[in-house]
């Protein structure tokens, strides 16, 4: 799959160069020398890459949603801990009286093991349910973020001097590109300077 992201990033990118090297040249006459166009070709393309993960550590608004997160999963896996412990040692005490014939009759025996089934069967469903909560806190929190990093690009990239911009999370959607198409230190100070606000 990511194979198949990357050509197809590769041949966008290339369609996106060809495209131009085409707009600029045909706005030369037919006179146009050589020079002229080498001059053309030499000149920056309105592209330019977003290197996500760069974002992601450097952006505030990141850091702190990740750090509340996390905070969110090391709480629900306390609270998970603590339920499992306290049902481990219910079911212990529960196999101790079993084996030592405590209980003063079979159906008192009985409904002790349904209570425990019970309380196992809550068990899965508060774990589920936890799982579900952390999940749809990430999930809100990309939203946000996404949501963050397009409306900044927009007012960002107003004047219109990049006609495409595109994300690079790990080298996967720009193999190699020159330093100077590199906006991400540009586009972190300005969303930081905005979140800060």
């Amino acid at each position: 799959m990511n194979k198949i992201q990357i050509v197809i990033n590769v041949i966008l990118v290339a369609a996106v160069a060809t495209l131009f090297g085409l707009q600029m040249a045909g706005k030369c006459d037919k006179t146009c020398a050589n020079d002229e166009v080498v001059a053309v070709v030499g000149e920056t393309m309105p592209v330019a890459y977003l290197n996500v993960d760069s974002l992601l550590v450097n952006y505030t608004f990141a850091i702190e949603a990740s750090e509340k997160l996390l905070s969110k999963q090391e709480d629900a896996r306390l609270k998970m801990n603590t339920k499992l412990r306290t049902f481990q040692n219910e079911v212990a005490e529960f196999q101790r009286k079993l084996e030592n014939n405590a209980f003063l009759s079979r159906e008192r025996a009985e409904k002790e093991q349904q209570r425990l089934a019970k309380k196992e069967q809550e068990l899965q469903e508060l774990e589920a349910k936890l799982t579900q909560d952390i999940m749809l806190e990430n999930q809100k929190l990309n939203m946000q973020l996404a949501d963050s990093l397009t409306n900044f690009l927009q007012v960002f990239n107003a004047d219109g001097r990049y006609h495409v911009i595109l994300s690079n999370t790990a080298k996967d959607n720009v193999l190699m590109a020159a330093e100077q198409y590199d906006i991400t230190d540009e586009v972190v100070a300005g969303m930081n300077a905005r979140y800060n606000k």
